[in-house]
């Protein structure tokens, strides 16, 4: 599994370095690590919209996202 580690960063950052990952590698499961709350809607949102589905768990401050291709 790839892991894109987005913490740190604000909207829409985050969302843009998944959308980059996913053009050079087309994972089938890619984990996501953010600690930015708007990021979490815009990479689900995205998830939806292009093929994959899309889990969420929260730890403290931070999420782990996971994508997987349908």
């Amino acid at each position: 599994m790839v892991t894109v580690d987005t913490r740190g960063f604000s909207c829409p950052v985050p969302l843009l370095m998944v959308q980059e990952e996913i053009k050079k590698t087309d994972p089938t499961q890619l984990a996501v690590l953010t600690d930015a709350p708007c990021a979490v809607e815009n990479i689900q949102r995205f998830a939806h919209h292009n093929g994959y589905d899309f889990t969420a768990l929260e730890s403290g401050d931070e999420w782990t996202l996971t994508l997987r291709k349908k």
